[in-house]
């Protein structure tokens, strides 16, 4: 490659039959950019129709992670000082990157080595082959900073085991290599110093054979035995009593869940438990990112975004101020704004 090339934001090359797509912002934990989108989806698009590509295998750079999310802080600048214009065409085109990953017509084999969270849960856990390793941590923790699931991750969460992915939703939770399988995040193990022979076969062999002949069994993980308080506490109606029956179950671990909830922005929780519950409804990821979208553009003018990427990005205290500051004050009249209609030409929509 040259020096051109290993400076993109992408990096684009071709191994034998598999093309290669590297997210390059290694600095930057490999965040998605509007550029970075627009890359992926048009090399998506051209790989499809080529004949001489038969995998796609996603990764990133360095060695911390696939990719962090979106570039938040540009979104929370936006916010801030501009209209929201920049942040919701991004956004539109990221949902549709989204689902044309979903969609793949070829192997799309995505390497969730270290960190996934967000969006980079978005161009991976759509993919027809997910490979995590011993290192993988992937999680939506978009409560955290006063905004709501998005990138289809209320469509995964939602078709999670028995209540998995509303705990993982409202908690904004990371899960390892065994628990993501089994929240249907991934689906299979392969050690990470097994990943450069994955990638050499990948060139020459098709996809299942190749992850076959690299995959192991996960360690045990953490979800399948706490099942029981979780699928109860969660399946409530309203985030306040499912905060109750977590405090009241005697369990440590559900105790703590109920602290993290409670930390996070009352806003965001209350519209996420409503987004996975709707998601649930909804027959296809392009509906469910519809919705999303419709969330995603009215959380990005509430205070509580601005305020949570304030808090835990910009200035870094940890100490996010939400308005309102309990779940009690936010009504279902607020809840339901984040769902209605925005009129012709302000919506998201599919071909």
């Amino acid at each position: 490659m040259t020096e051109q090339q290993t400076e993109a934001p992408v990096l684009v090359h071709v191994e034998g039959r598999a093309g290669h797509l590297v997210l390059n912002r290694p600095r930057a934990l490999n965040a998605l950019t509007h550029p970075m989108v627009r890359i992926l989806d048009a090399t998506l698009a051209a790989w499809a129709q080529d004949p001489d590509i038969d995998t796609v295998v996603l990764s990133g750079a360095g060695e911390r992670g696939l990719c962090a999310g979106g570039d938040i802080r540009t979104m929370h600048d936006d916010a801030r000082d501009g209209d929201g214009t920049a942040t919701e065409e991004f956004w539109r085109d990221e949902y549709r990157l989204n689902a044309r990953i979903a969609r793949s017509p070829k192997p799309y084999v995505a390497i969730m080595d270290g960190i996934v969270m967000g969006g980079g849960v978005g161009v991976s856990a759509h993919g027809g082959v997910r490979v995590v390793t011993e290192r993988s941590r992937v999680a939506m923790p978009e409560t955290g900073i006063g905004f709501v699931p998005d990138v289809g991750g209320t469509y995964l969460l939602s078709r999670a085991p028995g209540e998995l992915g509303t705990h993982l939703a409202l908690t904004g939770g990371s899960v390892g290599a065994a628990d993501a399988l089994l929240c249907g995040l991934a689906d299979h193990v392969v050690p990470s110093r097994r990943l450069a022979a994955l990638r050499a076969d990948l060139a020459s062999v098709p996809a299942t054979e190749a992850v076959r002949r690299h995959a192991v069994e996960p360690d045990a993980g953490v979800l399948a035995q706490a099942r029981a308080w979780i699928d109860h506490c969660y399946a409530a109606d309203t985030v306040e009593e499912i905060v109750r029956r977590l405090t009241d179950s005697g369990e440590p671990s559900a105790k703590e869940a109920a602290e993290t909830i409670l930390a996070k922005s009352p806003t965001s929780v209350k519209v996420t438990l409503e987004a996975v519950r709707r998601a649930r409804e909804r027959g296809s990821l392009e509906a469910v990112l519809e919705q999303e979208y419709r969330v995603s553009c009215v959380a990005l003018r509430r205070p509580d975004m601005v305020e949570g990427v304030r808090a835990q990005i910009v200035d870094k205290d940890r100490t996010p101020r939400w308005s309102p500051g309990t779940l009690e004050e936010v009504t279902a009249e607020t809840v339901a704004e984040f769902f209605a209609p925005r009129g012709d030409g302000r919506e998201l929509t599919f071909d």
